[in-house]
């Protein structure tokens, strides 16, 4: 790791979403688990005609990280990054070590790209009763999803 670390800035999801309405060189990249995808749900981009690229940054069940991540990222863009990759978790803390991943490896590859964390994640924090959902995160400030 490079002493000149990259800084990953945070928007909250609501402001993710407008910056995938506004910059279609903006990517969604979803590091949750496949078993989240599938019982939890994704989100929605199809009324922006554009798809969530999801990428386990995690492998569920053991939580052992991918160690192609960021090969498979890399592959997704043809090599190349868009503009602004936006990084998504359940509660944001997965996808900032992500985008900070990310970042540094394309560093070091003389490439740039703004990375930026989804700050509340998918599903946000607990709420008082012990649930996700309810309290912050994507679903919690209704803005698109499905299930898969």
């Amino acid at each position: 790791m490079s002493e000149d670390r990259s800084i990953i800035d945070e928007v909250d999801p609501a402001e993710a979403y407008r910056l995938l309405e506004s910059d279609p060189e903006t990517a969604l990249i979803d590091v949750r688990t496949l078993a989240e995808w599938a019982f939890v749900g994704l989100p929605d981009l199809s009324a922006l005609d554009r798809q969530v690229w999801p990428i386990e940054w995690v492998a569920y069940p053991n939580m052992a990280r991918n160690p192609a991540f960021v090969d498979e990222l890399m592959a997704r863009v043809g090599g190349k990054p868009p503009s602004r990759l936006l990084f998504i978790c359940r509660s944001g803390a997965r996808s900032m070590a992500a985008a900070q991943k990310v970042a540094e490896t394309l560093a070091e590859q003389g490439m740039a790209a703004h990375c930026t964390n989804v700050a509340e994640g998918f599903e946000g924090d607990l709420d008082q009763n012990g649930h996700r959902g309810r309290a912050g995160g994507w679903k919690a400030r209704g803005l698109p999803w499905r299930q898969k």
